[in-house]
């Protein structure tokens, strides 16, 4: 029984095959915008303490 692959799916392997470095630029920009390493306990109590009080209704002129 042949598997069926959708035409997406046989264009990403193409893309894949012609481009190998293509999947490790992809990795290496998650890593720069999200793999980050988890604040330390220090940093977490100095972002807490610069913030600011929200007024209760945002969007008031007083």
């Amino acid at each position: 029984m042949a598997r069926y692959t959708s035409e997406f799916t046989q264009f990403l392997d193409e893309l894949k095959s012609e481009k190998p470095h293509l999947e490790a630029g992809q990795q290496a920009g998650r890593a720069l915008l999200w793999d980050k390493e988890p604040l330390t306990t220090e940093d977490q109590r100095r972002a807490k303490a610069a913030k600011l009080k929200q007024r209760a209704y945002v969007y008031s002129n007083d």
